[in-house]
């Protein structure tokens, strides 16, 4: 059985709560990622959300805030979603189709260990499951 571990990239970098979202837009580039889980108070093991690079430009930027004063935190909205390391591929595909979410945090003992994106889904998937997923994700609620 194929489980999120082995279509997950690893080394996902955490960003702490408190941190601005232009040190956020840092670390993307850094590790050339487009989203971090956003850990409270730089507690490693406790997710509070993820922040995308579109929440950067869409939820800070646009809006005329200066991303050197917003922290993470201030952008974490709903219940952080993410797998166990040793689900299998069907659940994380039902994770990502029920949530409608295009990123998902891997851990396993409760710590990060990875995170699975569009694509890692695209590079491990057959056309069949990425058409499904994408219909479902894509579909206007």
């Amino acid at each position: 059985m194929t489980t999120a571990r082995d279509i997950m990239h690893s080394g996902a970098q955490w960003i702490p709560a408190h941190e601005t979202l232009d040190r956020a837009a840092q670390l993307m580039r850094e590790h050339n990622v487009g989203a971090l889980p956003i850990s409270a108070n730089g507690d490693r093991d406790r997710m509070v959300g993820i922040l995308t690079d579109r929440d950067i430009v869409v939820d800070c930027v646009a809006k005329g805030h200066d991303p050197s004063k917003v922290t993470a935190g201030e952008l974490a909205q709903g219940t952080p979603r993410w797998i166990d390391a040793g689900a299998g591929v069907d659940a994380v595909l039902e994770e990502m189709q029920t949530h409608r979410i295009r990123r998902l945090p891997v851990v396993e003992n409760k710590m990060l260990i990875g995170m699975i994106s569009e694509a890692d889904l695209a590079q491990h998937l057959s056309e069949e499951q990425i058409a499904g997923w994408a219909e479902k994700v894509y579909a206007r609620g």
